[in-house]
């Protein structure tokens, strides 16, 4: 029997720095890994942790030199070299080697790289928690392995998470990044629950475990967590759950019903400041519907004046911040502390800018204010609204005979239509005239009237102007005798966050601008028209008319030629409503919609890959992910969509010169100028039979929010 040959390893010896050199044969020439710098850190701070392979330098007998070249190791010789150059180690130092005579240089240098085993992910995670445990703090651990803080907590996150799913992990049976997504809930039993839920899952993408992990939490970004404050909340008792390994908004609140007991705490003592003010009713909630003003009247305080002390101030803010500029009005770049001076005078009179408002005693008396949050979580004040009820009833004249009873133009015709003149009466002296004369001479005025305004266009367009502000900003005016109005529409049912829209804050904003500066009563509403210039006036019929549009689908009432003329008008001002600030989300559509509805959209952003990766989720889990793809492509739905305008429907202005068409002679196509037909007799609601519009009410408001985006 053969004995079998016992192996010998090659020798180890301490050889001085100074005899060691690179060898060619080394197979390393990529730079990867950690950099020499830091490696030369590590050895400064554990000392050498693995021998360098070397083969002596032999001369042309053969006898060794007494150098040695280095075919393996050579980072590590680099990161010596350093040492010795920033003299923190001697040229002389003994190193560790490992001596081999027999085989290929190159084959050394190959074995030694090819079959070091990297370290499994898993193995690092426990080993940064078992020095945590140890007593290493989370910026130790990182400064000895030259990673930041923040890669140590992810690396002790993913250790946190249930031992079974570490062996999942172990075993190939779960990625990386699904691992990752289980960090979001420490609860090890919530883990493995969601986790062999999933097994029944065709899909087990990352997003729909940490759906699954956050379920009945509210996320950060909440306006009610917004409200109260993380911090707050916190302190409070709760907690927040967070995701080390992907932008997660601030985490995820998992005590609802603690978060809305601290809203309702707050939102309480915001109410008591508010009610201190002297309003007559105060009502609170999280959140109002658009539209919740409608039928009240507005009233409008005064701004507080700044005093003296502050008008000094902050006209010397001012004039410091136009010499600052005036002084860098030729630098390409100002410099960062000049710039940052002016943002705070900036700031400064912003301030006093932003004046208190006073409201009068009188108006105090009658209205009151809403409390709510807006979309971005700041406390929301509606001020000065007088509810109908609260209205002073006025007093009215007794006419000593009912309106309705009184004859009308077209009575003068009519043979058995009463006699209203008085009999003459012998006596000389003045009476006043009779009714019938007063309306056939008014009779005659209109006509003439209406002759006269038809010929002086900027009149007529100040009258229709003044007409509709009186509906609009004015409630129960009757100062015009211009029958014009803006006409409600209903919505069919509360829109869900209509009113924290872009488009919908735009046209409260800036009916809240005009309304302030019309005048308070409706009497002077036409001396102040006449003042403004033709761009104030123009903007304003602009607004009054806007507010008119409605453009609702309401499947009760059925108007294909009105939805027509809504496309039509929207094309001609270019509406995008992607542009203007509409998004695709599980609440505005994705959830309200089937599946096959779901893949369509996606298909049309994204493309029929997009839509084949999702098409055998769930339905929660489709909403999810398909949220995820639309965010930012601007896709829209069919109802949103502003179809492209056709040649015949591009509007045409051409002046028509009036012996061109507009004649003394009656034509075919004359209007009527008699009584409109009333909506008894089968036509439109007569002039004046409606409520006037708010800029509250929720019909207008449907016609703000269409037509704010600009």
């Amino acid at each position: 029997m053969t004995k079998q040959q016992k192996i010998t390893l090659s020798a180890s010896r301490d050889i001085p720095f100074n005899k060691l050199m690179l060898s060619q044969s080394n197979v390393r020439h990529v730079k990867a890994g950690v950099s020499i710098e830091e490696l030369a850190e590590d050895i400064a701070r554990r000392t050498l942790l693995s021998s360098i392979t070397v083969r002596p330098v032999l001369d042309d007998s053969g006898a060794e030199t007494g150098m040695y070249t280095i075919p393996a190791g050579g980072r590590r010789f680099r990161a010596l070299e350093l040492l010795v150059k920033q003299k923190r180690m001697n040229k002389t130092a003994l190193v560790p080697c490992i001596v081999r005579t027999d085989g290929l240089a190159e084959e050394d240098s190959l074995a030694e790289n090819v079959q070091r085993a990297p370290l499994h992910p898993l193995d690092q995670f426990r080993a940064f928690q078992a020095m945590r445990e140890k007593g290493r703090t989370e910026e130790e651990i990182a400064a000895a392995f030259f990673v930041s803080a923040s890669v140590v907590k992810q690396r002790l996150k993913l250790a946190a998470v249930a031992p079974s799913l570490h062996d999942a992990y172990a075993e190939e049976e779960m990625t990386l990044d699904q691992l990752m997504a289980f960090t979001v809930n420490p609860d090890h039993a919530r883990q493995e629950q969601v986790w062999e839920a999933l097994q029944r899952h065709y899909s087990r993408q990352p997003y729909e475990i940490r759906r699954m992990l956050t379920e009945g939490a509210v996320r950060a970004s909440d306006k009610r967590a917004q409200f109260v404050g993380l911090d707050d909340y916190v302190e409070a008792g709760g907690e927040i759950l967070r995701d080390l390994f992907q932008q997660d908004d601030g985490g995820w609140l998992q005590d609802a019903t603690l978060l809305d007991v601290m809203v309702r705490e707050k939102l309480a003592e915001e109410a008591e400041a508010v009610r201190a003010e002297g309003w007559k009713w105060v009502e609170v909630d999280t959140e109002f519907p658009y539209g919740h003003t409608f039928g009240m009247r507005r009233v409008h305080g005064e701004a507080v004046p700044m005093s003296d002390e502050e008008a000094a101030s902050y006209q010397a803010l001012k004039a410091e911040y136009d010499a600052l500029e005036a002084e860098h009005a030729e630098a390409d770049e100002l410099p960062d502390d000049i710039d940052a001076r002016l943002g705070e005078i900036e700031e400064a009179m912003e301030a006093f800018e932003a004046r208190p408002i006073r409201y009068e005693a009188d108006d105090l008396a009658l209205a009151g204010a809403f409390v709510s949050i807006d979309s971005s979580g700041r406390l929301r004040v509606e001020r000065g609204y007088v509810r109908p009820e609260d209205e002073p009833v006025e007093e009215v004249e007794d006419i000593g005979e009912v309106a309705s009873e009184a004859p009308t133009i077209d009575d003068a015709d009519d043979p058995i239509a009463p006699a209203l003149d008085d009999e003459e009466d012998e006596d000389d002296g003045l009476k006043p005239l009779s009714d019938r004369l007063v309306m056939e001479l008014t009779a005659h005025r209109t006509l003439a009237l209406r002759n006269a305004l038809a010929q002086d266009p900027q009149v007529a367009f100040l009258a229709a102007l003044h007409a509709m502000v009186l509906r609009l900003f004015y409630r129960y005016a009757v100062d015009s005798c211009v029958e014009i109005e803006p006409r409600n529409a209903a919505f069919g049912s509360q829109v869900p966050g209509l009113g924290d829209t872009a488009y919908a804050r735009g046209i409260d904003q800036r009916h809240e601008t005009w309304a302030r500066n019309l005048p308070k009563a409706s009497e002077d509403l036409w001396e102040a028209l006449t003042e403004f210039d033709s761009c104030s006036r123009e903007a304003l019929f602009a607004h009054c008319v806007a507010m008119s549009v409605n453009a609702v689908h309401d499947p009760y009432q059925r108007r294909p030629r009105a939805i027509a003329h809504a496309d039509v008008l929207a094309g001609t001002v270019g509406l995008d409503m992607a542009k203007a600030g509409w998004t695709v989300t599980g609440d505005s559509y994705l959830g309200r919609v089937t599946k096959a509805r779901i893949l369509e959209a996606v298909r049309e952003a994204k493309g029929e890959d997009a839509a084949d990766r999702i098409a055998r989720l769930k339905k929660p889990e489709m909403v999810t992910a398909a949220e995820d793809l639309l965010v930012s492509a601007g896709w829209l739905p069919e109802p949103l969509r502003t179809p492209p305008l056709l040649e015949d429907d591009v509007p045409e202005f051409e002046l028509v010169d009036e012996a061109d068409g507009f004649g003394d002679e009656p034509s075919d196509h004359e209007p009527d100028t008699g009584e409109a037909q009333s909506a008894e007799d089968g036509g439109e609601p007569a002039i004046g039979d409606s409520e006037p519009l708010s800029e509250d009410d929720p019909v207008a408001g449907d016609a703000f929010a269409r037509t704010a985006a600009e």
